[in-house]
C-alpha cells in the first residue's frame, strides 16, 4: 500500500481556485455597493404631496412639499407623510441592496453585507 501524505487530491489548486472566487466576489460587491451608494431612492406620499429622496447611503436628500400640504392647522400630517414617505423610500433603497448582495452571492446569503 501507498502511503498518503499532505495534501493529496489536488486540494492546494482547490483552495487557490477558492481564494481567487472570494478576492473576485469581494471586488465585486464592493463595486456594487458603491454603484449602490451613488444611486437615488424617492418614494411619495399623500398622493404626491409629499416626495422624499434618499441616496443608496441612507441620507436624506431632497424633500418636496406641494403647497397644499402645508397647512398650519394640521402639522401632525405633514409630519407623518414626511416619515412615509422617508421610510418608503429607505425601504426602496434596502431592497436594491438585498437584491444586489443576493445577485453576487446567489442566494446564499449570509457571506457579508454591504454596510446596511
Amino acid at each position: 500500500m501507498a502511503k498518503r501524505g499532505g495534501y493529496q487530491g489536488g486540494m492546494p489548486g482547490n483552495m487557490g481556485n477558492l481564494m481567487k472566487q472570494a478576492q473576485k466576489m469581494q471586488k465585486q460587491m464592493e463595486e456594487s455597493q458603491k454603484a449602490l451608494e451613488e444611486k437615488e431612492f424617492t418614494a411619495a406620499a399623500g398622493g404626491g404631496a409629499v416626495e422624499v429622496t434618499v441616496s443608496g447611503k441612507r441620507e436624506v436628500l431632497k424633500v418636496k412639499l406641494s403647497e397644499e400640504v402645508v397647512d398650519p392647522d394640521d402639522i401632525e400630517m405633514l409630519e407623518d407623510l414626511i416619515v412615509a414617505a422617508t421610510n418608503e423610500a429607505l425601504r426602496k433603497a434596502e431592497e436594491e441592496a438585498a437584491a444586489a448582495m443576493s445577485k453576487l452571492t446567489g442566494g446564499m446569503g449570509g457571506l457579508g453585507g454591504l454596510g446596511f
